[in-house]
């Protein structure tokens, strides 16, 4: 089984010492050395006051790398389709929800209420975009950004529109850390087309395969792919920057895993 060919117009990512995409693509192509930091969120860019206030990690991370990956590909906010994939979402609200029901006052604020839910980012992108275009909001455990790459294309390719993936993972605090261990959080987006455009970086090609996971050459790129889900995505996003044709498999399922080859377009 495969899915349709897709073409990748745009890229958007923020993560520990990966700050934007062209920051990203000169540390996998070996131009700059990797350091390791925190995490950056630019301030949240659309969004009215009133929501800016209300809105989380998640919220902020995925608006940053959604705006990039666009300007990156020149698309059409409000028309872009959308599939928000993330691993554990809102950890910081649900830890708090959780103080707060193992409390004597077990009442919960309507707002960190409303947050917890897993589509929240997707009410959110829609306020700050004004898009009225489908979106789907997923999660595969550390198989998310797999599967939220074949929800995209799959998307993409039956409706003949573009699709744009949004995947991101943020940090739990204590003590659910311990269950969890991410270093940091890491957003990954992507402006996927099945039409080539002069936008076009890349063409994907999609298929199933038993084939074990690709390894990042790199110590500690390879211990921040194994440590965060959405860093699954470094091989792909490494033939990516540095513009070489190839093929790599990426985690998915216990025994299956996704091959998807990369024919770059200069």
């Amino acid at each position: 089984m495969s899915s349709p060919s897709i073409y990748l117009d745009g890229v958007g990512l923020l993560g520990p010492g990966l700050s934007g995409w062209k920051h990203t693509c000169d540390v996998l192509a070996g131009r700059t050395p990797y350091v390791a930091a925190p995490t950056v969120l630019p301030a949240v860019e659309k969004l009215p006051p009133a929501e800016r206030r209300r809105v989380g990690i998640p919220v902020k991370l995925s608006i940053a790398i959604g705006l990039e990956a666009a300007r990156h590909a020149g698309a059409d906010l409000v028309s872009l389709a959308t599939v928000f994939s993330s691993t554990e979402a809102d950890c910081d609200n649900t830890h708090a929800i959780l103080e707060a029901l193992a409390s004597d006052d077990r009442a919960i604020s309507p707002t960190r209420f409303h947050n917890s839910v897993h589509n929240a980012p997707s009410g959110y992108w829609g306020i700050a975009t004004g898009s009225m275009q489908p979106s789907t909001s997923l999660n595969a455990y550390d198989a998310t950004f797999a599967a939220g790459l074949l929800e995209a294309a799959t998307q993409a390719c039956s409706n003949g529109k573009p699709c744009m993936l949004l995947a991101y993972d943020t940090v739990f605090p204590e003590p659910l850390q311990r269950l969890r261990q991410f270093p940091d959080a890491m957003g990954v987006a992507l402006v996927l087309n099945p039409r080539q455009t002069p936008a076009a970086l890349a063409l994907l090609k999609l298929t199933l395969s038993d084939a074990s996971a690709t390894r990042m050459p790199q110590d500690n790129l390879e211990r921040l792919r194994e440590r965060i889900p959405v860093a699954r995505s470094l091989p792909m996003l490494s033939l990516l920057a540095q513009g070489h044709n190839g093929s790599v498999v990426l985690e998915y399922l216990d025994k299956l895993r996704l091959a998807v080859e990369v024919c770059s377009i200069s």
